[in-house]
């Protein structure tokens, strides 16, 4: 069975984690191919530069690195916006190839209104005051993902159903230092300050679509989740954000499935990046 891909004007994803065990790269890789957006906006945390090992990187990962390149080959504006886990791109703000762009925030405008995208680390304690505790809860939060895979995978052949214990204790240490660091407040009450209608970020981990309101204002704030356990991206089409869900039941031809890893061979990838990040002799 043909099915079209869904047309959106915007499609934000972040917290993808490349080169971690805990990224579900298949799933974001059909999500990909079943959308057809004007913007793609990676929102920060793509490659996870902090625990990146050449022991592992699968292909399914790479695909997804190939497959956003294609997208750009095709016209589709990408911009990559930095996070703390790729935070080492943000020397490299203002890089372009093609139609992808390398950029620390973005403010779109969307119908009239503003849209002011970033990762969100910039508000996130423990990164502003001890990024080494950020970093081993990182590769803490990853191994915990794998014992959770582990305790799944018998859990299911036992006919139960999943658990995620690193969700429970991420989310019960983030309302721990709630009362500190109020990351969607925060974020909230400077875009309000700064006339922006939407606040995109990323970060937490935490899908969601909400107004929030201070005595100068109110904003729609939003976070695209993440691709580790909530599987969520944001999509903006005719003046509307919603948040998706991934599911497995999404409807894809054969030919939408390999239409995009036909399009660029990995090799030519490669060398097109070498020669774009060569210095430039004067």
């Amino acid at each position: 069975m043909s099915t079209k891909k869904r047309a959106v004007e915007v499609a934000v994803i972040s917290d993808i984690h490349l080169g971690t065990y805990g990224c579900n790269a298949h799933e974001l890789h059909r999500y990909l191919k079943s959308i057809q957006p004007k913007i793609l906006i990676l929102n920060g945390d793509i490659i996870d530069i902090w625990q990146f090992s050449k022991r592992y990187f699968p292909n399914a990962h790479m695909k997804i690195i190939k497959q956003i390149f294609s997208m750009a080959a095709k016209g589709v504006e990408v911009y990559y916006v930095t996070g703390n886990h790729d935070e080492m791109l943000r020397k490299f703000e203002g890089f372009t190839m093609g139609t992808l762009k390398i950029v620390n925030k973005l403010v779109l405008e969307l119908d009239g209104k503003k849209a002011w995208i970033f990762h969100g680390d910039v508000f996130d304690i423990t990164m502003k005051h001890s990024k080494w505790l950020a970093k081993l809860g990182a590769i803490g939060y990853d191994s915990l993902i794998l014992l959770n895979a582990m305790v799944n995978f018998f859990s299911v052949k036992l006919g139960k159903g999943k658990v995620s214990f690193s969700k429970r204790i991420k989310n019960s240490v983030k309302s721990a230092i709630k009362f500190i660091d109020d990351f969607e407040n925060t974020a909230a009450d400077i875009a309000i300050s700064n006339g922006y209608d939407y606040v995109v970020c990323g970060h937490i981990h935490n899908p969601e679509i909400r107004k929030i309101a201070n005595h100068e204002g109110q904003v729609t704030y939003m976070n695209s989740g993440d691709w580790i356990e909530n599987l969520t991206a944001l999509e903006y089409k005719d003046k509307v954000w919603a948040l998706y869900r991934y599911s497995n039941e999404i409807p894809l031809s054969k030919e939408a499935y390999e239409e995009d890893d036909k399009s660029m061979d990995i090799s030519v990838l490669y060398s097109n990046l070498l020669q774009e990040f060569q210095p430039k002799k004067v």
